[in-house]
């Protein structure tokens, strides 16, 4: 079983993932993010009242429903996972949040605000490709706001080592920051996460651990296993310095 099955993945670790962060930290998220990281993401972005947010890979969509009730955005979120997007409206019921099935790329066009781009960079291997994109779906002076696991590409015996490696894949910043700057934008915040995120990976390894036989009886053992082996993984390299992860607001100014 795949994890963009997400029902039966959410409703199973549900439990572990609330345990693993600190009281107020989850709501929802399916990350290393926290809820305090969130809004200090969406705060750097400029979003309040009326800012019109389109979220990519927005999964079950905790981090969008957050700001969307605490900031009055107006909120896209787009995710190919038909199953995440069917528990994000269920959740959203009340707030000004939309939702749409896509597969990326294309970026939707537009001319948004903010685009959010949340613990999801890793899984495009052509980042050019995607920063124009999302600056095609930004107004001029519009914002860019995401999170990035940045190193140098995975070796073969990396990949091998880790589950869904077709999903993994790194860039050093100083490329990175290339790409921003060739798609028309200009970084005007960034800040060093990897601490935080390594402590967050450890928690969530130890409660999925903890919790492995009540999710596995939903999920299967196998699925279990690859996820504690991924998280196992990202709480190395992170602790070794073989990843570190960033959170940045790059402006488009061209």
């Amino acid at each position: 079983m795949r994890q963009d099955e997400r029902i039966p993945f959410d409703s199973a670790l549900q439990r572990a993932r609330a345990s693993a962060y600190e009281p107020g930290e989850f709501v929802g998220q399916e990350s290393f993010m926290g809820a305090g990281e969130i809004r200090t993401l969406a705060a750097r972005a400029g979003i309040g009242p009326g800012t019109t947010v389109l979220d990519l890979c927005c999964g079950v969509a905790g981090p969008g429903r957050l700001i969307t009730a605490e900031l009055g955005c107006t909120y896209l979120g787009i995710d190919a996972s038909a199953s995440a997007l069917h528990l994000a409206r269920e959740r959203a019921a009340g707030l000004s949040c939309r939702f749409e099935a896509a597969r990326l790329p294309p970026v939707p066009r537009g001319q948004f605000d903010v685009v959010l781009l949340l613990e999801t960079m890793l899984a495009f291997p052509d980042k050019d490709a995607l920063l124009r994109g999302i600056a095609a779906a930004l107004r001029p002076g519009g914002r860019f706001a995401f999170t990035v696991e940045e190193g140098e590409p995975l070796t073969g015996a990396e990949r091998a080592a880790m589950p869904d490696a077709d999903t993994v894949w790194l860039v050093p910043l100083g490329e990175l920051e290339g790409a921003l700057e060739r798609a028309g934008f200009e970084v005007r915040w960034i800040e060093d996460w990897t601490q935080a995120h390594r402590l967050t990976a450890d928690a969530l390894t130890a409660a999925y651990g903890a919790d492995a036989p009540a999710i596995a009886t939903a999920v299967g053992m196998r699925a279990v296993e690859e996820l504690v082996a991924a998280h196992r993984l990202w709480s190395s390299w992170l602790s070794a310095g073989r990843v570190r992860k960033y959170a940045v607001v790059a402006e488009r100014v061209a």
